[in-house]
């Protein structure tokens, strides 16, 4: 049986993009994307869901699969509006120099080039079993507290179907007064992440206040250079985190790395594959007064409480032919899918909350509190896939 997630359809129709902001009418009753080509920034989003001539369940994500909006059931008759703030942005920034400005680029991987995170519109996808919107308001938005993540392929807003990490499921837990701008990608280390100017990029976006969070570990422990490993290079390159961003008046936070689903030899227990990196981590957190959250504690009692089985429904492992042209199966222990990827986003707020950090007072409404020991069925979880589907692995283990 494949797995409830995948009922939904796949197609996703475009609708044309539209060169500006505004207040639009539409009638969108199917899967559909909508576009608006505007400059960098935030961009307060208000939607009206529902319909007048029939009851409807609609989801809202933005640019690269972002939850905005999770299931919104209306009744015939019944309209609701959702407002949030949506970051949209390009490669391209502006340093000062002695001789002026001076335009420079993130150095994106092949396979971003295509990705609706970095191109010049902010997209809006409309999913869910019957959706019904009927107006869209796009406006710019100056006030948002922001929360710029950075990371790897755990972090990362995963472009296609049927991986997904946190990173991409936190936003639908924050109002309109946060933006989640998430520079992650699959991959990288702390090191290559600063190399390829994503803090810089960051920095010329960041104000102060803002918040910057970290995690980095799966692919660091991997580089074999001279003078890597965790009690230098990565020591190194946190340092590096920290004081730039206390610098330009940014609040950093660090999340220690997720653990992978490798078992002991009990298949009870979660094996630690992350050797000193974790605890060089909170090292120099401690020593720095920076603020961590232990993801790598959390998802170790996640994936012991759901056990050897029922973990891998976190995590992308599914049998060949789920999805179409997918003739051999899936079985990733470190990528999660949409089930494990909302899970860690709801222990990353978790982890805000316990921290009191003054951002969570921007939480929705509906938020309630979560302890990984007591997780969310699997079961009950519903996903609408996008349209965009790649079953190749990405970067990073």
């Amino acid at each position: 049986m494949k797995p409830r997630h995948f009922l939904a359809a796949l197609c996703v129709t475009a609708m044309p993009a539209v060169a500006q902001t505004g207040t639009f009418d539409v009638n969108i009753t199917s899967p559909q994307y909508f576009s608006v080509q505007v400059p960098d920034g935030n961009y307060l989003v208000t939607v009206t869901l529902g319909s007048k001539k029939r009851k409807a369940e609609t989801v809202v994500r933005a640019e690269s699969r972002r939850l905005m909006v999770e299931n919104v059931a209306t009744r015939k008759g019944q309209l609701v509006e959702y407002a949030f703030v949506v970051n949209k942005r390009s490669p391209g920034y502006i340093v000062d120099t002695d001789k002026g400005p001076r335009q420079e680029l993130v150095k994106l991987k092949e396979r971003e080039h295509d990705y609706l995170n970095w191109d010049d519109s902010l997209t809006l996808e409309f999913n869910g079993s019957a959706p019904a919107v009927s107006r869209i308001k796009i406006e710019r938005d100056t006030t948002a507290t922001t929360i710029f993540l950075c990371g790897n392929s755990t972090v990362v807003d995963q472009n296609n179907e049927p991986w997904a990490s946190w990173g991409q499921m936190i936003p639908r837990w924050f109002d309109a007064s946060v933006a989640i701008s998430n520079h992650a990608e699959s991959g990288l280390t702390a090191r290559t992440f600063l190399g390829g100017n994503r803090l810089e990029k960051i920095l010329t976006m960041l104000r102060p206040g803002d918040y910057v969070v970290c995690e980095f570990g799966h692919n660091d422990e991997k580089e074999k250079r001279p003078g890597d490993g965790a009690w230098y290079h990565y020591v190194y390159n946190l340092k590096v985190f920290i004081d730039k961003v206390r610098q330009a008046g940014g609040v950093i936070v660090f999340c220690t790395p997720t653990q992978r689903r490798q078992w002991q030899d009990d298949n009870r227990h979660i094996k630690d594959t992350h050797g000193d990196f974790p605890a060089a981590m909170r090292s120099v957190a401690e020593r720095e007064g920076v603020p961590v959250i232990d993801l790598n504690s959390m998802t170790r009692t996640f994936f012991e409480t759901l056990g050897y089985e029922d973990s891998k429904k976190a995590l992308v492992h599914y049998p060949a032919n789920t999805y179409p042209g997918q003739d051999k199966a899936l079985a990733d222990n470190t990528h999660f899918n949409p089930y494990g990827a909302y899970e860690v986003a709801k222990m990353v707020v978790m982890g805000m909350r316990q921290l009191g950090l003054p951002v969570v007072k921007g939480l929705r409404p509906d938020w309630q509190d979560y302890d990984p020991s007591r997780p969310d069925d699997p079961a009950t979880f519903i996903w609408h896939p996008a349209k965009a589907l790649d079953t190749k692995k990405p970067d990073g283990n």
